[in-house]
C-alpha cells in the first residue's frame, strides 16, 4: 500500500498545491489528498483515477451512495464519507455562487447552473430555467421527480411557471437514469411541441438539455431545426 509521503516529491498533490497553486491539481490529485493511501499496487493518485473512470467523473462520484463508493476497493465509509463532504461543500458553493442569477447564453452555461443537482437524482427530473430578455436566470424549479417521466409532462406545467416569473425565455433540461444521453423520439417531439407553445405564449424555448453523468446533450446543437424560430442562442 502506497502512501503519498511515498512518491517521489514532484509527484505529491499536496506539496504540488502548495508551490503551484490548487488549479495546478487534476482531479485524481485532489481526491488523492483525500484518500491519503492506496492499496497494493495503486497509489492515492491511481486510487483517485480509478474512483473517477469508476464513476464517470466529478459528477457521478457526488451523485453516488457512500455505499456505492464503498464497494471500490481501497475505498472503506471514512474516506467515502470525506469524499462526500468536500464535494458537497463544493456543490454548496456552486449553488451560492448561481444566486448571483447569471446569463445562460450558452447550452455549457446552462449546463453549470444544473449538473450537481440535477446528476443527482437516481430517477428522471424535469427542471426549468426561466430567464428575462438578457437571458439572465430569474430562477430556476423542479418541475417534477420519479413519478412521471418528459413524455407524460403537460406543456401547461411547465409554461405556467416561466409566466408566473415573467420569463421572456426559457431552458428545459431532464435526466435519463439509464445513462444514455441520446434523445429519444418522444423528447424531440415534446421539445417541438414546447416551442411551438412558446411562440404562442412569447417565451422562446431557448434550449432543452439532456444529462447523465459527466456529460450532456444540447437539443439546440443537435436538432437546430427544432428550434429554426427560437432567439438566438450558441
Amino acid at each position: 500500500m502506497k502512501r503519498i509521503s511515498e512518491l517521489p516529491f514532484d509527484e505529491r498533490p499536496r506539496e504540488k498545491m502548495v508551490a503551484l497553486g490548487v488549479a495546478s491539481l487534476s482531479d485524481a490529485e485532489l481526491l488523492a489528498i483525500l484518500l491519503r493511501i492506496g492499496v497494493e499496487g495503486e497509489s492515492a493518485v491511481e486510487l483517485g483515477a480509478h474512483l473517477l473512470d469508476e464513476f464517470h467523473g466529478i459528477a457521478g462520484i457526488h451523485a453516488a451512495e457512500i455505499d456505492q463508493l464503498c464497494v471500490l476497493n481501497g475505498i472503506g465509509q471514512a474516506k467515502a464519507a470525506q469524499i462526500k463532504a468536500a464535494l458537497e461543500l463544493g456543490s454548496r458553493l456552486h449553488r451560492e455562487s448561481m444566486d448571483e442569477r447569471p446569463v445562460i447564453d450558452s447550452p455549457e452555461k446552462a449546463y453549470e447552473v444544473l449538473k450537481f443537482e440535477i446528476i443527482q437524482n437516481d430517477r428522471e427530473t424535469l427542471w426549468v430555467l426561466a430567464l428575462n430578455t438578457r437571458h439572465r436566470l430569474i430562477k430556476k424549479k423542479k418541475l417534477y421527480q420519479g413519478t412521471r417521466n418528459f413524455s407524460s409532462v403537460r406543456i401547461a406545467e411547465i409554461f405556467e411557471f416561466a409566466i408566473l416569473q415573467h420569463a421572456s425565455a426559457i431552458i428545459l433540461a431532464h435526466n435519463h437514469p439509464s445513462g444514455e444521453a441520446h434523445p429519444s423520439q418522444e423528447d424531440l417531439r415534446i421539445t417541438q411541441e414546447v416551442r411551438k407553445a412558446g411562440e404562442i405564449l412569447e417565451i422562446s424555448l431557448l434550449d432543452h438539455l439532456i444529462i447523465v453523468p459527466g456529460q450532456y446533450r444540447s437539443l439546440k446543437k443537435e436538432q437546430r431545426a427544432i428550434f429554426e424560430k427560437s432567439d438566438k442562442y450558441t
